[in-house]
């Protein structure tokens, strides 16, 4: 099977899109930043007053929404929804990086495991590029081959990793988060920018080393 040559979002394309708790969309070999999280990693009642939020945000831009935000952001114009992920994916970066829970992937044997699952299938289903593994999330700049893949590999991986790490650390239940946090990128500058922040994240959140692993790729991004 060939590498996969990552490529843009193209906005003028067609792509796919589900809705699970919040929209998804992908395009074949484009290259998308994703974040995976624990499931103790953020706590319910940050949850719940982050809805809030978001209802309250709709409401200043005058649409009309309830409990259920996500109809409210339907609304939404291209614009206004990219300034509304702008604002709380950092949000949710930002709890991230203050490294709540167990973090089980503190744990270089967690995350070794980890590696194993996302690096399996890196250049047949995938071209997987920068990662970074932190103690209770990570991130990683991948382009799926096709739709089908980008819906079903992150929980391969969650599921597969989560049983070789129970067994490692002796632990039961759920571990990860079920449902991962994706963005297609839009343009080389975007690309730039993930890269550093992906590099960076160890740093912001004040880690030490040991309680990170970091891989920065030499292939098409």
């Amino acid at each position: 099977m060939p590498e996969i040559a990552g490529k843009f979002f193209d906005r003028d394309a067609d792509y796919d899109q589900w809705d699970r708790t919040r929209p998804h969309r992908h395009q074949p070999a484009t290259v998308c930043f994703l974040t995976m999280r624990l499931n103790d990693s953020i706590p319910k009642s940050v949850i719940l007053r982050w809805h809030q939020e978001r209802v309250e945000h709709l409401r200043r831009l005058g649409v009309e929404v309830e409990r259920d935000w996500k109809k409210g952001y339907g609304q939404l114009t291209v614009e206004q929804q990219a300034k509304f992920n702008k604002h709380f994916s950092r949000q949710r970066e930002t709890t991230l990086d203050e490294c709540r829970g167990t973090c089980e992937l503190a744990d270089p044997r967690a995350r070794e495991e980890v590696v194993k699952s996302l690096e399996y299938f890196h250049r047949q289903r995938y071209w997987l590029g920068d990662y970074v593994i932190m103690p209770n999330h990570i991130h990683c700049l991948i382009a799926f081959q096709t739709n089908e893949i980008a819906k079903t590999q992150p929980g391969s991986w969650m599921r597969f990793s989560a049983k070789k790490i129970n067994q490692l650390l002796g632990r039961k239940g759920a571990l990860w988060f079920p449902e991962p946090f994706d963005h297609l990128v839009r343009n080389e500058r975007q690309l730039n920018y993930l890269r550093d922040y992906v590099a960076d994240n160890p740093k912001k959140a004040g880690l030490k080393p040991g309680l990170f692993t970091y891989r920065r790729s030499t292939g098409c991004f």
